[in-house]
C-alpha cells in the first residue's frame, strides 16, 4: 500500500538546488513552499537578481518566502501555518535554528554534496576538487543542529575527471543529488527508511572559499596548481600576474617533459606555437592552455601570446 503524499517544504537558494527542487515538484508529493535567501544584487551593474530557485517555484505557482530573518517568531509561524511532514534543504546557504528543524513531522533532510563525514562545511565540491580527489559525491543525511553532521540515509559517487572544474562537478553533483533524493523521501514517507550515524572521527572541514585563495603560488608543484586553476572555478579563479598585469589561468594541465635544471618558480619555459609552459615547484611544470587577462575575455595561449610578445624567460609572480 503507498503511503500517503508527503506536504515539503524546501529549502534552497542556488542554481545547485533546481534540480532536487524540480525533483520534488515532479514527484506524487505536494511542494507546498519554497524558502530562499532574499534575492540580492550581481554583476557589474549591481541589478536585483531573483534566486534561481524562486524563478523555478514561481513558474509553478509555488508560494516563495525570502525571510531576512529565519529566527523571526513571524516567519516560523508562517512555516507552522503550512504543516510540512518533511522539510528539504539544498545549498540553502544558513544554519537553520532547532526551533525550525523541529517544525516538520519527520524532521528536515539535506542533500549534500560530498561523501559524508568528508568535507562537512561551506564548499565541499570546491575543496575536493582543489585536494585533486579522484572522487566525489552526494549524501542524502537528516539535519540536525551540529553542521553536516546528521545520521545518513543514502550515498552515491562519482569520479572526478582531471581536468574537471568544480563548476562541471557542480552540474554532475546536482542532478545526483536529485536522482537520490527522491526514493529517500519515499523510505521516510512509507516509515521504512535507515538511518546511518556518521563516524566523528573521519570528519573534514570544507571551509568557504575566500578570495584571498586565488592567487597562485608558482613555487607549488604543478599538479597543486593546476587543481587550484580547476578548483576555483567559477569564483574566485586563480590568478597570477605578468609585467604587472593581472591574468585568470582558465584551462592547464600538467607538463611531463624533463625541465632544465635549476628553472625557477614562475619562469616561461617555452613560449611557442600552442606551447605556453610555465615551470613549477618540485621540478614540475604546468601548460597554460587557457588564459583571461583582466576585463578581457578567455583566449589560448596562442592568442594571448601573440597578442603581448611574450617570450621564454619571463617570469610569473603571484
Amino acid at each position: 500500500m503507498t503511503a500517503p503524499p508527503l506536504r515539503i517544504v524546501f529549502f534552497g537558494t542556488p542554481e545547485f538546488a533546481v534540480p532536487s527542487l524540480d525533483a520534488v515538484i515532479r514527484s506524487r508529493h505536494e511542494l507546498v513552499a519554497l524558502v530562499s535567501q532574499p534575492d540580492r544584487p550581481k554583476g557589474r551593474g549591481q541589478q536585483v537578481q531573483v534566486t534561481p530557485t524562486k524563478a523555478a517555484a514561481a513558474a509553478h505557482g509555488i508560494p516563495v518566502l525570502q525571510p531576512s530573518k529565519i529566527r523571526d517568531e513571524a516567519f516560523l509561524q508562517q512555516i507552522r501555518d503550512f504543516g510540512p511532514d518533511l522539510g528539504i534543504v539544498v545549498a540553502f546557504g544558513r544554519l537553520l535554528p532547532d526551533a525550525l528543524l523541529a517544525i516538520p513531522r519527520l524532521g528536515m533532510i539535506n542533500v549534500h554534496a560530498s561523501i559524508l563525514p568528508r568535507y562537512r562545511g561551506a564548499a565541499p565540491i570546491q575543496r575536493a576538487v582543489l585536494a585533486g580527489d579522484g572522487e566525489t559525491g552526494v549524501t542524502i543525511m537528516r539535519v540536525i543542529t551540529e553542521m553536516d553532521a546528521g545520521p545518513t540515509f543514502a550515498v552515491a559517487t562519482v569520479p572526478i575527471p582531471a581536468d574537471a572544474t568544480s563548476a562541471d562537478m557542480a552540474v554532475t553533483l546536482a542532478q545526483l543529488g536529485a536522482e537520490l533524493l527522491l526514493p529517500v523521501v519515499e523510505d521516510l514517507a512509507a516509515g521504512r527508511a535507515v538511518e546511518t550515524p556518521q563516524d566523528d572521527a573521519l570528519a573534514t572541514h570544507a571551509a568557504k572559499i575566500s578570495k584571498a585563495e586565488s592567487a597562485i603560488d608558482w613555487s607549488e608543484p604543478a599538479a597543486v596548481v593546476h587543481n587550484k586553476v580547476r578548483g576555483l572555478q567559477p569564483w574566485p579563479l586563480a590568478s597570477t600576474r605578468l609585467a604587472g598585469e593581472r591574468l585568470v589561468l582558465r584551462r592547464t594541465s600538467p607538463f611531463g617533459a624533463d625541465l632544465p635544471p635549476g628553472s625557477p618558480p614562475g619562469r616561461i619555459l617555452r613560449a611557442e606555437g600552442d606551447e605556453l609552459i610555465v615551470a613549477c615547484g618540485a621540478g614540475t611544470a604546468l601548460r597554460v592552455l587557457d588564459i583571461q587577462p583582466e576585463g578581457r575575455r578567455a583566449m589560448t595561449a596562442r592568442e594571448f601570446m601573440a597578442g603581448r610578445g611574450v617570450t621564454e624567460g619571463a617570469r610569473f609572480e603571484p
